[in-house]
């Protein structure tokens, strides 16, 4: 197996905002023949490139094995070296602040796991059941009170904001509907579903590191409903392991396809929180 690459500075830029709102509209509705042509021009100018780079540069791996070895050794890096923006978040940043950061992911929290599950019936068998475990909790086990969508609306009405996913198709930056639309076409449009057993089994592990200064945040500000946050953490371990499983499952697993949404999640979500952070920072305290 070749070495890992270093882990490389976030680096999926997200097309112009007009092209990636549009996107999202695309997303949303039952395309028509222009609707796909319109979709896949602008994945043509975004995502795809990027999917076939990581793709075509992805470690020689000998079997799905080394590459979730080389999946421990990204996420080990990736948390030993988290960006001061997740102590600003954590320690620092005001209620206001914080409301800009849960603004930017609101997009994402109304709809939490509804657009994964077109992926579930184009994976094999037993790889789609191990990530329909997984969504089954996402989506609250038919819980309406625990799906992770009620729980962002719980925050979001607690810090005084809108319900309706409509009035944040206005105020999300690119970076933020780029998060969004990576998982519509991760499940939905990119052409193997492996892309997506990447992503996730990255994902899923990321998060437990990744929303610490979130969580952290939130109990800080004194916010009741940061359960969103602290379930991530709870669960997620649970989740990552389910993951790997439905790689490991994998009669005939494309490592190459595998990694590359390793890496290209890793880039878009590092990007839209830097983004999110940033743009938060910007608010008077």
């Amino acid at each position: 197996m070749s070495p890992t690459p270093p882990v490389a500075a976030h680096s999926v830029r997200a097309p112009a905002l007009a092209a990636q709102r549009e996107l999202h509209r695309l997303y949303r509705r039952v395309p028509d023949v222009g609707d796909y042509a319109a979709m896949t021009g602008i994945e043509e100018k975004w995502i795809l490139p990027k999917a076939r780079a990581y793709e075509a540069s992805a470690p020689r791996f000998g079997s799905a094995g080394e590459l979730l070895g080389a999946l421990r050794e990204l996420l080990s890096e990736e948390e030993a070296s988290l960006p001061e923006s997740h102590t600003f978040l954590a320690e620092h940043a005001t209620r206001e602040q914080f409301r800009v950061v849960v603004r930017e992911f609101a997009l994402d929290g109304l709809t939490e796991s509804e657009s994964l599950l077109p992926v579930v019936p184009r994976l094999p068998y037993r790889s789609g059941m191990a990530v329909f475990r997984v969504l089954i909790d996402e989506l609250g086990c038919g819980n309406e009170d625990k799906a992770h969508s009620q729980l962002y609306r719980d925050l979001l009405a607690e810090l005084g904001m809108s319900l309706e996913l409509d009035d944040y198709l206005d105020t999300t930056s690119a970076e933020g509907f780029a998060y969004v639309n990576m998982f519509h076409w991760l499940a939905g449009r990119a052409a193997s579903p492996q892309y997506f057993l990447g992503a996730y089994a990255y994902f899923e592990s990321s998060v437990l590191y990744g929303f610490q200064s979130f969580a952290r945040a939130a109990q800080r500000l004194g916010i009741r409903n940061g359960g969103y946050y602290s379930e991530h953490l709870y669960i997620d371990e649970y989740h990552s392991n389910h993951m790997r499983t439905a790689i490991r499952v994998l009669e005939q697993p494309d490592l190459a396809k595998i990694w590359a949404g390793v890496r290209l999640t890793s880039d878009i979500v590092g990007e839209a929180t830097e983004t999110a952070i940033a743009l938060a920072r910007e608010t008077p305290r």
